[in-house]
């Protein structure tokens, strides 16, 4: 039986509601099946695990932390890899490298992981291109907030460090066919793409013009999504309550108490922190909403929504990976208008209800992870 390390910069038994740490418990659940596997991990506090196939380190300290960003940038590697790095993590997974056919390391920051002289296999499961993302985040951030110029940098490092894994690494796994188009013009036999996933697939709920809450979820410490938040109750909403004084806008993800009490000031606004269970929450929602300005590869938010059969409203940016199965916009007014045009009319509700059912199926875990099983056997 082939034995594999599992190396993961969270951790994947947290049951935080996060994209990385879901995917990564479901592919070790799934690799066990019919390898040998062991997990390591990086995590903010002790596990209270004894099983003897997951080894936990202990993330360093602030100041550690600060210490390891510095070095980082010294050695021209991106900022958050000091920001994951454990120095102990490093030395075990070097020391016991040797005992694996094939290392699997989860999300870019894990790559740093990747032992010295290790002749097995190793695949990098990247997702997206985080490049990419930062230049975004360069461009739509003031130029009066330092963390401008934080992404500027961070983006032409992450840039350099893709060339290095693609190079580096057996496989890389991208989610969306627009980003392995772009990386397969230098690296075609290495890249591949793995598709998002849902666990589970809902009954389609029905249309009634009672509901009237537009639906959010994601994690609100992550920049991209608290910026499409902020956007859209400072720019949106008002004005969309003019029209519609009943509408809200529902949110579930975890999120700081300064954003809590910041998006709270708006009465139409209900935040509802992390939950496992959201059907309640997507039941007497009219749409999902996926208004990013800084998106890269597919939105797990758009196929969460769609696995309810949810219609789904996006930014143009997030819609190029979904076709024509989601209603799209190209501006404030345009996005207004789209909201009104969904909920008042049922033949159009209708229509993208079954057109997010659909689409859906095909990301279902019990048949993207067959994807993992055939790369892994490559």
């Amino acid at each position: 039986m082939k034995k594999i390390l599992f190396v993961s910069t969270r951790n994947p038994y947290s049951g935080r509601y996060s994209g990385d740490v879901i995917r990564s418990l479901k592919i070790i659940n799934t690799l066990k099946k019919k390898f040998y596997v062991d997990v390591v991990y990086l995590t903010k506090k002790n596990s209270n695990f004894n099983d003897k196939n997951i080894t936990s380190f202990i993330r360093p300290n602030f100041f550690l932390k600060i210490l390891y960003c510095f070095i980082s940038l010294i050695k021209i590697k991106p900022i958050q890899f000091g920001l994951f790095f454990s120095k102990d993590m490093k030395n075990y997974i070097q020391s016991v490298s040797h005992n694996y056919e094939l290392i699997f390391f989860q999300h870019i920051r894990a790559s740093q992981y990747l032992p010295e002289k290790f002749y097995g296999k190793t695949i990098l499961d990247m997702g997206d291109l985080y490049s990419d993302n930062y230049k975004q985040t360069y461009n739509y951030l003031n130029f009066l907030n330092p963390l401008k110029y934080i992404y500027y940098i961070e983006s032409i490092i992450v840039k350099k460090i893709e060339s290095e894994i693609f190079s580096e690494f057996d496989k890389v796994l991208l989610f969306s066919k627009i980003e392995v188009k772009k990386s397969k013009k230098n690296f075609n036999q290495k890249v591949l793409k793995v598709d998002e996933s849902v666990e589970k697939i809902y009954k389609k709920f029905s249309y009634s013009k009672k509901k009237n809450k537009i639906l959010f979820v994601g994690n609100l410490n992550y920049l991209p999504n608290i910026l499409a938040c902020k956007e859209f109750v400072k720019n949106i909403l008002p004005r969309l309550n003019q029209i519609m004084p009943e509408i809200k806008f529902c949110i579930i993800g975890d999120i700081s108490k300064k954003n809590k009490i910041l998006l709270s000031r708006n009465k139409n606004v209900e935040i509802i922190g992390s939950k496992k269970n959201i059907i309640k929450f997507a039941q007497n929602s009219f749409c999902g909403l996926a208004n990013l300005s800084i998106a890269t590869g597919i939105q797990v938010k758009v196929l969460k929504y769609m696995s309810y059969g949810l219609p789904v409203i996006c930014s143009n940016l997030v819609a190029s990976n979904f076709d024509k199965n989601v209603l799209n916009y190209k501006s404030n007014k345009d996005l207004i208008k789209k909201i009104i045009f969904l909920k008042n009319r049922k033949i159009v509700w209708d229509t993208f209800s079954k057109k997010s059912h659909f689409f859906v199926k095909k990301y279902k875990w019990n048949k993207v992870q067959n994807q993992y099983l055939k790369i892994i056997n490559l």
